[in-house]
């Protein structure tokens, strides 16, 4: 798994995703940033252990997971008489999370991306998330230039903050695109209640996969079509123009949306 590193590298395994971060920087952000939340910490991919040790230095019981058995090893060395770090060799996608409020940190490996923030949104308990991920990915989680299914599916739930822009050449070996960091907070109180989950993502995905030139004509064509005067209406109220794209909702107008089309019998999905 894709790890932080200060120091220099010979580079990582390329099978596993490996781009080591080198610039101090970007790791003091990452670390400052994790730093303003409370709770234990989970990293993602402790690899060579730069951010772990900083890390470490919060103060704060740290599970660190590591893929690399070499280098989880390495580490499980070094942090043996620390009893607030625990060093695991694990794959972050099978590893069982704590039932507890926790943070998590990772440098996410760019080819897992989705499948590492699909199995991470899905799971509970975990308040915070600082995360870096290739640009492009970064920018769509956050909504710039429109939002992705998988940001608007959850948005009710998290709220997606950018950061900033990260190199390429801040890593080693470097990557073919830069990458980003961003922040994700559990919300306090969800704007779709939690009950609706399933409905809702479903209700979302077939709006973002449906036909037509905008909300109106899209809304009219789906499985409950809605009739024309009621759409012109709802769209109204929630501020959005006829022919807006879904992608360009904001989270607050996608739970708005859907309180005025929920059924009020039954669910959707």
């Amino acid at each position: 798994m894709s790890a932080f590193d200060r120091s220099p590298v010979v580079g990582g395994r390329h099978e596993l995703g490996q781009n080591f971060l080198v610039d101090r920087r970007i790791i003091d952000r990452v670390v400052a940033l994790t730093a303003a939340t409370r709770g234990p910490i989970v990293e993602l991919g402790a690899g060579s252990g730069a951010i772990t040790r900083e890390l470490a230095a919060l103060g704060r019981p740290l599970t660190a997971l590591e893929i690399d058995g070499r280098r989880a090893g390495s580490l499980r060395r070094e942090f043996e008489h620390d009893a607030d770090v625990t060093i695991l060799e694990a794959d972050a996608l099978a590893w069982r999370f704590p039932a507890a409020p926790h943070v998590v940190v990772g440098n996410v490996p760019f080819h897992l991306t989705t499948a590492i923030m699909r199995s991470l949104l899905a799971r509970g308990h975990w308040t915070d998330a600082i995360l870096l991920t290739q640009w492009e990915v970064a920018r769509r989680r956050c909504g710039i230039g429109g939002s992705s299914l998988l940001t608007a599916q959850w948005d009710p739930w998290f709220t997606f903050r950018l950061h900033e822009r990260v190199p390429a050449r801040a890593f080693r070996p470097a990557p073919s695109v830069d990458g980003g960091v961003f922040t994700i907070e559990r919300r306090h109180e969800p704007l779709v209640p939690t009950a609706d989950r399933s409905a809702y993502q479903a209700f979302v995905a077939e709006v973002y996969r449906g036909k037509g030139r905008g909300l109106a004509q899209i809304l009219r064509r789906t499985s409950r079509p809605v009739p024309a005067e009621r759409v012109r209406g709802l769209l109204s109220s929630v501020g959005v123009a006829a022919d807006v794209l879904p992608s360009r909702l904001t989270g607050a107008q996608w739970a708005a949306l859907w309180a005025g089309l929920r059924p009020t019998t039954g669910g959707r999905g």
